[in-house]
């Protein structure tokens, strides 16, 4: 007994050490425009290889610039790491341009495939209707010139040429970027570059202290953009941005000009509210709020005015979506819960949004049928009852109504003898007011006539 004790205890000292040693580096890519998105994408990827205690995080951008802010939060992120970011312009023919500049610089290190570029940072306010650039004013080049040659500085690399890349839109390839000292590495693949950048030092501090970077022999962990990452990357593109908005407008119009059909308005509304969560203005959780509210106004729009089932459908298909895009952002491990909790969290989306589609299109649309319908109960009850007279009306007398006997008044004042019929036109108290049932009749001719 004390021999296996031993024997455990021998093995538990030699294996703790090993298990210890094992590294991993995770890898992510990040393509197209610089968006809110973006920044979740950052966020998430940084956050997973944080929970595993990874040695290092390997970005693989290949971007041509986006929204200011975002790409200022998504550096802000990079700072707070808990490991080392590495950002690898990378396949090549990749470019790191404008704010992915910034966000180049703002890491730990830098790497570029051969054939990638990097720089051209001035910032514009836009463009015009004509196509042309609406150049930023002096204090704003101004600032983002201090801002970049502050991350230069910062990261110890060249401030010089970080100061050209706004002043001059210089772009420069990965030789001489590894030449004026803009990056630390080239590499062909990501295993060339574990393999140079091992034994490196952080150019940013990581929780506090610059790292010596330990990758040599890591094992390479993928994290996959799901379809949902290359759907918000494809509709970020401003062309594809601008297309859907047009789109979405001219659907709008052409809905107006032809009410009840319903389909072009439909197609429109989501094609529009697609445009501006293409526009890059949201992150995935108000993205995903923004569908859901466009999914209730289906829902009422149906219950409204019954198209179907159209604008259930619509309302259907964009609260799932709207939903899925609250609880996840892509990937096999982006998800703001466990895979287990929501892949359950994924049928109850649609187990609800099911639900939600069969009250509106049948329950909503039945209650408001129902407040619509002509009240059967109380004075509305009586109105447009028929009788017959069984005491002269004088002009007051008695009539008899579906078997009960009501005191009665005849409207115009006339004489109404026994036996005639009448119809009740009002209610005075608990007296009904009544006309002849052919005077009724003639008033119906009558409008029939002018009709």
């Amino acid at each position: 007994m004390r021999k296996i004790i031993l024997i455990s205890l021998l093995l538990l000292i030699f294996l703790v050490p090993a298990l210890a040693e094992a590294k991993t580096v995770y890898v992510a890519q990040i393509k197209g425009e610089i968006t809110s998105y973006t920044y979740d994408q950052f966020d998430r990827y940084i956050s997973e290889a944080e929970k595993a205690n990874a040695n290092a995080i390997i970005i693989l951008l290949d971007t041509p610039g986006g929204r200011a802010d975002a790409m200022q939060n998504i550096i802000e992120r990079i700072k707070s790491a808990e490991v080392p970011v590495i950002t690898y312009v990378y396949p090549p023919g990749a470019m790191a341009v404008s704010a992915g500049t910034y966000i180049a610089l703002g890491s730990h290190l830098i790497a570029m495939a051969p054939g990638t570029s990097i720089g051209a940072c001035r910032p514009i306010l836009g463009y015009s209707q004509n196509g042309s650039i609406i150049e930023a004013p002096p204090k704003v080049v101004n600032f983002y010139v201090s801002y970049i040659k502050s991350l230069a500085k910062a990261s110890g690399r060249n401030e010089t040429v970080a100061e050209k890349f706004i002043t001059e839109d210089l772009a420069i390839d990965s030789e001489e970027a590894l030449k004026y000292g803009v990056i630390e590495v080239i590499a062909n693949d990501v295993d060339e570059l574990l393999e140079k950048a091992d034994g490196m030092k952080t150019k940013v501090p990581v929780r506090g202290e610059y790292v010596t970077l330990d990758l040599k022999g890591a094992e390479i962990r993928y994290l996959e953009p799901s379809l949902k990452d290359r759907v918000i990357t494809y509709i970020t593109d401003p062309a594809v941005a601008y297309v859907l908005l047009t789109l979405g407008i001219w659907a709008l119009v052409l809905g107006f000009l032809s009410p009840g059909w319903h389909v072009p308005e439909t197609a429109g509304a989501i094609m529009i509210v697609l445009a501006i969560i293409g526009l890059g203005y949201f992150g995935y959780r108000s993205a995903g709020l923004l569908l859901i509210i466009l999914a209730v106004i289906f829902f009422i729009a149906e219950a409204l005015t019954p198209t179907f089932g159209l604008f259930t459908v619509a309302g259907f298909i964009t609260f799932v979506l709207g939903s899925i895009m609250l609880f996840s952002g892509g990937g096999g491990v982006d998800y703001l819960v466990s895979k287990e909790v929501y892949s359950q969290i994924r049928l109850i989306i649609i187990t609800i949004g099911a639900l939600l589609s069969l009250f509106f299109a049948f329950g909503m649309a039945a209650v408001i049928r129902a407040h619509r319908r002509k009240a059967q109960t109380g004075k509305e009850e009586m109105i447009g009852l028929s009788g017959e007279v069984v005491e002269p009306l004088v002009p007051e007398g008695m009539i008899k109504v579906r078997g009960e006997l009501w005191r009665a008044r005849s409207r115009e004042g006339e004489t109404i003898n026994v036996g005639e019929e009448v119809k009740v036109v009002g209610m005075d108290g608990l007296k009904l007011i009544v006309v002849r049932e052919k005077e009724k009749k003639l008033e119906k001719e009558n409008i029939n006539e002018v009709k």
